[in-house]
């Protein structure tokens, strides 16, 4: 009986020191892969810099505007809806359909005619300085950006 005992602690405690040897060289191999990873040779040869193509920037000439437009300053961009490119414009001039209008920000710079105007969800014809306006405009405009009023 006794030899059998032994005989079996002697098998359990073979088991256990394999299972131990296993897992030990599972994360030698964990930590060895970690740390050649880490330790990858860089090359010492700089880098090839590709070279930058610049466009070349293009002068439009408009030969219909006049040499020099006088602008005056008739409101700020509060507000923009993207979905309906919609500026919401609060105004310090007044303001027609059918005037021209240059909208100057940051990143900014569009000259149009102003189509359709909405105060309060109403169209209007013309708005005065302290209205808060809806603006049908062309490209995107930001808050702040500056309304000018193109005078001939």
């Amino acid at each position: 009986m006794a030899a059998k005992r032994k005989a079996k602690s002697r098998r359990i405690q073979s088991r256990t020191k394999s299972k131990i040897k296993s897992k030990a060289r599972k994360t030698t191999r964990k930590t060895l892969k970690r740390v050649k990873k880490n330790t990858k040779k860089r090359s010492t040869k700089p880098k090839r810099v590709k070279p930058v193509l610049r466009k070349r920037s293009l002068v439009v000439v408009r030969k219909n505007l006049p040499v020099q437009m006088r602008e005056q300053e008739v409101g700020n961009v509060l507000h923009y809806f993207t979905h309906i490119s919609v500026g919401v414009v609060q105004l310090t001039g007044t303001l027609r359909v059918g005037d021209t209008i240059h909208i100057k920000g940051h990143t900014t710079d569009v000259v149009q005619k102003v189509a359709s105007m909405q105060a309060e969800h109403q169209n209007i014809a013309e708005a005065k300085a302290g209205q808060s306006i809806g603006l049908k405009v062309k490209e995107h405009v930001r808050q702040h950006d500056v309304v000018y009023k193109v005078v001939r």
